[in-house]
């Protein structure tokens, strides 16, 4: 068995996995994303020797990239590169929930600020205005009136990534200062966790505090059901609890952190990984 991590820096998640794949005894090598060169025309032999690759890519657009080239070449990969950019675009993540009929915060999507405006108005205030791309929370922006829709959007409009002129409107979740980050492997909610802030925007990466959350029937089958949703594999559902509606499916992560969240669910994260990768990797020995 020989695994290879696929990683742009060092993190406290890879130094996890690497403890365990060696308290396994289990072969394995870390690649730096930044040291790769591929000839597209001819597939470097040496990815053959690597039973599956572990995308832990910091970079969303290098790491996607990366798995496409891996798997034209039909090296197994975990995600798979079909899962992983789903779950780096909000929209394809929208899109594929609301096709497997599962709760998510209501959603419009505009190409002009005038027209978004519009659309933010039909919403009601307070809305989320989002990029489709991104993470740890970062250029989301809750907007309380029409100045303030008129003044981000004008913000956006002048940015000069296409992405920003891409304008993704959800509707406020009046959360109790808390959501829910559930960890689906294969076909199970492993473990979840409460992340709470005074702040509304509940990412760790802002300064929430993690707590356990019980993985009830109702939790298991909505997370199984949204990572199922986008192709399954290794994956964190990000779960708002609305008020009235219950829960809702926000978004999904498919090269998710886990630091924060062994200690309060007592669940042994990396391990459970490695279990579903390992396992698959005897599977296809078998077929």
């Amino acid at each position: 068995m020989r695994i290879a991590i696929l990683t742009s820096r060092i993190r406290v998640e890879e130094k996890l996995l690497i403890e365990a794949l060696n308290r396994r005894a289990i072969t394995f090598d870390i690649v730096d994303d930044g040291d790769l060169l591929f000839d597209l025309a001819r597939p470097d032999e040496r990815w053959r020797s690597y039973d599956a690759v572990l995308c832990r890519c910091v970079s969303q657009s290098r790491g996607l990239a990366v798995l496409h080239v891996l798997e034209h070449w039909s090296i197994p990969v975990y995600n798979s590169a079909a899962v992983t950019a789903t779950c780096n675009d909000k929209l394809l993540t929208t899109l594929a929930l609301l096709r497997a009929d599962l709760p998510t915060p209501h959603t419009l999507l505009a190409f002009g600020a005038e027209t978004a405006v519009r659309g933010i108005e039909t919403l009601g205030y307070p809305v989320v205005l989002k990029p489709t791309t991104g993470s740890w929370g970062r250029l989301l922006a809750r907007v309380n009136d029409r100045d303030a829709a008129e003044a981000v959007l004008e913000h956006q409009e002048t940015l000069g990534s296409y992405q920003h002129h891409i304008h993704y409107i959800q509707e406020y979740i009046a959360k109790p200062q808390r959501d829910i980050r559930a960890f689906v492997v294969g076909e199970r909610t492993i473990c979840a966790i409460y992340r709470t802030s005074e702040h509304w925007i509940t990412n760790t990466a802002r300064g929430a505090v993690t707590s356990n959350c019980p993985v009830t029937p109702e939790l298991d089958s909505l997370c199984v059901r949204a990572a199922q949703a986008v192709g399954g594999g290794v994956l964190a559902v990000d779960v708002l609890e609305h008020p009235e509606r219950g829960l809702l499916v926000n978004e999904l992560n498919a090269t998710m952190e886990f630091r924060n969240s062994i200690a309060p669910t007592g669940v042994d994260i990396p391990n459970v990984i490695l279990d579903y990768v390992l396992s698959h990797v005897r599977e296809e020995a078998v077929v």
